[in-house]
């Protein structure tokens, strides 16, 4: 049977915050739900939202969850597992701006850091099983981007011995997700050493084709790399286990282009706007992705560098809503079918 996709789901992490309704997950919720939204994505490392070692260790606290979210008419899409994903691997070069996203015993120690991470992809696995979901959506970090564009030329063999790391890395995460029968759903992002569909292929081969090794579809980040978004879905619909529905623009001048010059995101001639305000062609994406069936969740995920995020937020769930395609279950020349009679085939072609 045809499968038609779910949403609108709205991802919280960009909402949260100190003042109420963004304070917990109750009146999170309550205002996701009252804004048309039917999921939400939750950041599962945001304390005020989610006790992610608990929902690992507890089926009461799980239900306890799923039931405040219920009662304000919404459900889980998926786990967030973004900063600790990101943790996973880490450059030098960014050790101290990512220990930011680490407890403050791990902080400045980069090996009890990445155990950290570890241990709470582990936990984002029983806890997404406890709460009934199949997927966690993140990211993979990065040993190699710091070598992206690079003068001198890299050495050879670097870029092979960092994604052969960040393997090794990863495969016995993956080993846990099959366990729990959840997939990793990476968001393709620059930044990390998986922005692209090369770099996920190099990043599938690291692990062996790993089948919890999956996709976060994002078009934002492919149209600011000029990437072609759309033949993206058609090489990798298989591995897209969930979608993040972002807008982007892209207004090269002759200042700047793809990387923008160091500006900040308002002067960026790639910058994330709120859906609709864009250039990402969301008609043509939904019709891609019900063409292959995917039948998951579609979660804004708002980053705009203009509009507020409440009004960003509440434009967002009419315009999933009015994207999402419910698939058919007939063909529109149905009425000219009809059983087949071979000997009426053959008439037709002249065939005695």
């Amino acid at each position: 049977m045809p499968k038609t996709m779910k949403g609108p789901g709205i991802f919280l992490a960009q909402f949260v915050g100190d003042a109420a309704p963004f304070n917990s997950l109750d009146a999170i919720t309550k205002w996701a739900g009252g804004l048309g939204y039917k999921g939400v994505q939750i950041p599962s490392g945001e304390s005020k939202l989610f006790d992610l070692r608990k929902a690992a260790e507890s089926i009461d606290y799980c239900q306890e969850v799923k039931g405040i979210c219920a009662q304000n008419g919404v459900e889980i899409t998926e786990l967030s597992v973004h900063t600790q994903g990101q943790l996973v691997a880490v450059h030098p070069a960014y050790d101290a701006q990512f220990d930011a996203f680490a407890p403050q015993d791990v902080h400045g120690k980069p090996q009890a850091r990445q155990a950290w991470a570890v241990e709470q992809m582990h936990l984002a696995a029983k806890a997404s099983r406890n709460l009934g979901l199949d997927t966690v959506v993140g990211f993979t970090g990065a040993l190699a981007f710091p070598y992206l564009y690079p003068w001198p030329q890299r050495p050879e063999g670097l870029i092979e011995e960092a994604f052969g790391e960040l393997g090794r890395r990863w495969k016995p995460i993956f080993d846990v997700y099959e366990e729990h029968g959840v997939d990793v759903a990476f968001e393709l992002h620059p930044g990390e050493d998986v922005f692209d569909g090369a770099t996920f292929e190099m990043f599938l081969d690291a692990v062996v084709g790993h089948e919890r090794c999956a996709i976060n579809y994002d078009p934002s980040h492919f149209l600011l790399q000029q990437l072609d978004y759309l033949a993206f879905i058609d090489l990798y619909h298989e591995r897209i286990k969930a979608f993040h529905v972002k807008d982007a623009e892209f207004n090269p001048d002759g200042r700047q282009g793809v990387y923008s010059g160091y500006q900040p995101w308002i002067n960026r001639a790639g910058r994330f706007r709120s859906l609709g305000d864009g250039q990402v062609d969301f008609t043509s994406i939904f019709s891609k992705l019900a063409q292959y069936d995917y039948d998951s969740w579609a979660v804004l995920e708002w980053e705009c560098c203009l509009k507020h995020p409440e009004d960003g937020a509440a434009e967002g769930a009419p315009f999933i809503e009015n994207h999402i395609i419910r698939v058919t279950d007939k063909a529109f020349d149905d009425f000219a079918g009809g059983n087949t009679d071979r000997a009426a085939l053959r008439k037709m072609m002249g065939i005695g």
